[in-house]
Formats: structure tokens, C-alpha cells, sequence
């Protein structure tokens, strides 16, 4: 086992033996490095005024992804790059011209400089990572990808109005930068620290390890079920950031080459557990647009880098996004424990609030969901205050099965109206055999949603308002599908938050 961390900064080795597991990328840049560029807002992933580009190879080629500094660990860099706002211009800031002073600029930051894309200046390091990924991003640059990319920017002072005009002006021509030129030489030196060992560094009680196959992962999780298992830290990082909890032992699975593998055929997609919902979207998208737009509103562009599908089922939480889909869609979960493994419906998982069906020493390795046969039909909403980067007040997935109008099978599933993720089993029964082209006999059927869940109030919403919401959600399913020809999805256009998708994207 190798017992140091290994990463570039700005394409230079930096090989570390003495990190803490608990000590966060932010710490290391601004306490160690001194590169105070990158700046601490939330401490907890929403703000993005510690955004950095994290680059990584994906088959083969090099590309950038932003994410929080302030909840990624140290060690969970080793195999990355990382740029920081501080490696963007090199050389002191040459007075005088215009044209001298963009040579000393990256073309986001002359942008943002030119078109006043900055007041107080202290979100900007961020809005400029987050846009330098989307420079060298493969996409179209437009108005509805700039808004997504910077969801997980928080601006006060400035507004976005000029901060967008430099990302459309900089981000749509995409000229050469210096990144771009020594791309080649970049990727040679991220495959050459590729080298498949486990990394395990120890001090004391204390280590971090991050294995490299599920065979050494099963074994130190077996030797150490106290351990805390992290995929992305977009949880486990509050738990340090805000928290102030110690965790001694940490185990990170971004390295296990089998978590990473997403595979597909005709019946069912089937996902690794530490696959990120950035990886996951592109072909949990061929189920339904829903599922992708759920998917595109969970955190933001920062978040869904990091944070994976199997890591939101594992936490528990009754207000994941993800759980509800996938028990809609009845997913399988496997289960690993030493060299044994097991496979449960993924509603089975969730037991009672905090309380899963996993036991001691045992992970999740792989989620199957299968996809939609031609008779079903999918719908998915959430509900939360705030319509970008925000937790759910309520999230409503429905997979309706259809003959002659009729409903011959149903699966509803909901987040936030109980203490883990549920099925509502009443309502499934009494919508069975109901014609949906006569409204006026769905509503003994909402009815039933008052013995499937009895919701609690709290900060985002009152228990009498989720209760009239997944009512209002229920009715809006099947008011959309009754209006959808079953057999011919392919002629069908949806309108999925603001704006309108082909339903033959998903099929």
C-alpha cells in the first residue's frame, strides 16, 4: 500500500505523507500553501466562493470539473489536478493598455474584468473557477448552461447580469489558453500518478484510506465497521465544516475502480456507488426526462461533480432526492460485506429514520434500475423554496402502468412526508382499474395519501402543506399522463421546469 497522497497543482507533483484525514482542501490551499485566492464563504457547499477546478482523466482526456474546497478532503485529491483562481494568471498585472493587461489574464477573468463582474470581489474567485470549467467544457456556452453552471454561486453585491455577459463573451469563442496548450503534457503526467495502488496513511488511531479495488475496501471496512465511508463528502464534509466532529478513520471509495463503472442494457441501467450524479445524468436521462431534471436540481454544479447517487442512499436521509425515484422505478441495491454480497429492493433499505438495513462492516456497491417498459409512464416533481441548490420540502416520483386508459399497476414513492423515503401502498391499490379519462374518480384514490403518511412540520415546510402538496402532485401526474399516448412517447413533448424536452431524448 502507498502511504502518501499524490496530486498536481497546476500541473507540478506535490507528494504528501502528513495529512489529517479530516483536513479539507481549503485548509491545505489557504493554511499550507498560502494561495489565498480561493476564499471561505458557507463552509458547507452552497456559497461556491471556494470553487476550484479539480481536473481528472475520463477516457482518457483530460477534463476540469468545479468543486467546494471547503468540504472535499486532502486526501480524496490524489490522482487529480487542481486549479486554483491563483493559477490562472501567471506574472505581476502589467499596468497600462487594455491588451497588455489581457495578456496577463485569463479570458474569464479580462471578462469579468471588462464588464464589471465584480464589486466587493469576494464571491468572484469562485464565479471565475466555475466559469473556467466551463470553458473548457465540451458544451454550448448558452444562457440556460451559464445559469446552470453558476447555480452554486452565490453573488450579493455585483448581480448577475454583468457576470453572465463576460461568461457569454468568454466561454462561447473559447480561445487558447495556456491550460488548453499543455493539455497534452497534463494528461501524461495525471496517467503516469494513475498507478491502481490502495492508499492508506496512518497515524496512531487515526488514517485515511482510499482503496483501489472493492476486494482491499471490503477488507478494511470489515476490520474497521467504526470507519466513515466517503464518496463525495457533500454530507460527511459538514459533519467536520459545521459539525466540528472528529472522524478518525475515514475510508474514501473514489478510487475503487468497480464503484466507478456505469453499465446499461436493454432492461435496466446499473450504477456504481460511487458514480457522481454528473456521470449518472447523461444515462439515467434515457429512463425519463424527469429523472434528469431531478437529477440537474439536486445541489449544484459543484455538488453533483462530487456527490454520488450511492452516497445520498446510503446516508438515509428522508429527504434525499434520489431515493424516491429510484423506489418508483423499483431499484435493486447490492449490499457487500467481506467477500459476500446480497441484493435488496431499495425500498427495503430504509427501516426507520437513521436506521438502514445495512450491517456492521457492510456498504453499498451497486444500485440496478431498470428502465421503462413501453406501457409505463413517469413523472417526478420536487418542491422546495428555493427552485435551484436547494433541499426538498418534497420530492413525489410516479411510475403509472397503462392499458386502454386504464392504471393496471402503480408505484408512488415520496420524500419528505415520513421518516425515511416511502411508498404510498394505500393510494397504489386504489388507483388500480381506474380509467383515467374520468377525473372524478381519482380523487377517493388522493384520498388515500392520509393513511399512507402522517408528515411532520419543520423549517421548510408544515405537515398540512405537504400533505395538500403531494395531493396537488398526484392529481398533476395523472392530469399529464392522461394526456400522454401510451405507444407513441416519441411524439409526446414535455415541459420539464422551464423548458421543453422531446420525450425521444429518453427513449
Amino acid at each position: 500500500m502507498r502511504q502518501d497522497v499524490k496530486f498536481l497543482r497546476d500541473g507540478e507533483l506535490i507528494e504528501l505523507n502528513n495529512i489529517d484525514p479530516n483536513e479539507t482542501l481549503l485548509d491545505y490551499l489557504r493554511l499550507r500553501e498560502g494561495s489565498c485566492g480561493t476564499k471561505e464563504g458557507c463552509g458547507e457547499g452552497d456559497c461556491g466562493a471556494c470553487t476550484v477546478a479539480i481536473g481528472s482523466l475520463k477516457d482518457g482526456k483530460l477534463q476540469y470539473q468545479a468543486v467546494n474546497s471547503c468540504i472535499q478532503l486532502l486526501g480524496m485529491m490524489d490522482g487529480k489536478e487542481i486549479i486554483t483562481v491563483d493559477d490562472l494568471s501567471k506574472g505581476p498585472l502589467v499596468k497600462g493598455s487594455q491588451a497588455k493587461r489581457s495578456q496577463q489574464l485569463h479570458p474569464v477573468q479580462d471578462a469579468m474584468l471588462r464588464h464589471h463582474g465584480s464589486q466587493c470581489g469576494f464571491c468572484t474567485p469562485g464565479i471565475v473557477m466555475s466559469l473556467f470549467t466551463l470553458y473548457h467544457a465540451e458544451m454550448k456556452a448558452d444562457r440556460d448552461t451559464i445559469n446552470n453552471q453558476l447555480a452554486g454561486n452565490l453573488c450579493r453585491c455585483t448581480g448577475y447580469r454583468p457576470i453572465i455577459d463576460a461568461a457569454l463573451e468568454s466561454c462561447t469563442g473559447k480561445a487558447e489558453d495556456r491550460f488548453r496548450q499543455d493539455a497534452q503534457a497534463r494528461t501524461t503526467k495525471l496517467n503516469e500518478l494513475d498507478d491502481k495502488e490502495d492508499l492508506f496513511i496512518e497515524d496512531e488511531a487515526k488514517f485515511f484510506a482510499a482503496p483501489a479495488s472493492t476486494k482491499t475496501l471490503a477488507s478494511i471496512y470489515e476490520k474497521h465497521p467504526d470507519a466513515v465511508i466517503v464518496a463525495g463528502a457533500t454530507d460527511v464534509g459538514l459533519w467536520i465544516t459545521k459539525q466540528l466532529r472528529d472522524l478518525p478513520k475515514i475510508i474514501h471509495i473514489g478510487r475503487v475502480v468497480e464503484l466507478q463503472k456505469i453499465t446499461h442494457n436493454t432492461n435496466e441501467v446499473i450504477i456504481g456507488a460511487g458514480v457522481t450524479y454528473a456521470d449518472a445524468q447523461e444515462i439515467l436521462a434515457t429512463i425519463d426526462p424527469d429523472v434528469a431534471e431531478i437529477i440537474r436540481r439536486i445541489g449544484s454544479t459543484q455538488v453533483r461533480a462530487s456527490g454520488t447517487i450511492g452516497g445520498n442512499i446510503a446516508n438515509g436521509s428522508p429527504i434525499g432526492d434520489s431515493p424516491p425515484l429510484l423506489i418508483a422505478l423499483n431499484a435493486k441495491l447490492s449490499l457487500q460485506k467481506g467477500t459476500q454480497s446480497r441484493e435488496i429492493d431499495l425500498e427495503d433499505f430504509f427501516i426507520d429514520y437513521g436506521k438502514q438495513d445495512r450491517e456492521e462492516g457492510e456498504f453499498v456497491s451497486k444500485i440496478r434500475v431498470p428502465k421503462l417498459a413501453e406501457d409505463e409512464i413517469f413523472r417526478s416533481y420536487k418542491i422546495s423554496k428555493r427552485f435551484d441548490q436547494d433541499i426538498s420540502a418534497l420530492l413525489a416520483a410516479f411510475k403509472i402502468t397503462i392499458d386502454n386508459n386504464k392504471i393496471t399497476q402503480a408505484r408512488i414513492a415520496y420524500g419528505g412526508m415520513a421518516g425515511t423515503p416511502k411508498r404510498a401502498k394505500h393510494t397504489e391499490k386504489a388507483l388500480l382499474g381506474i380509467d383515467l379519462n374520468i377525473s372524478e374518480t381519482w380523487e377517493t384514490a388522493v384520498q388515500n395519501l392520509e393513511q399512507d403518511f402522517t408528515p411532520l412540520s419543520d423549517m421548510r415546510a408544515s405537515a398540512d402543506y405537504r400533505m395538500e402538496a403531494a395531493k396537488g402532485l398526484l392529481i398533476k401526474a395523472l392530469h399529464e399522463i392522461s394526456n400522454e399516448t401510451v405507444g407513441h412517447k416519441s411524439d409526446q413533448t414535455r415541459v420539464i421546469g422551464a423548458r421543453a424536452i422531446d420525450v425521444r431524448e429518453a427513449v
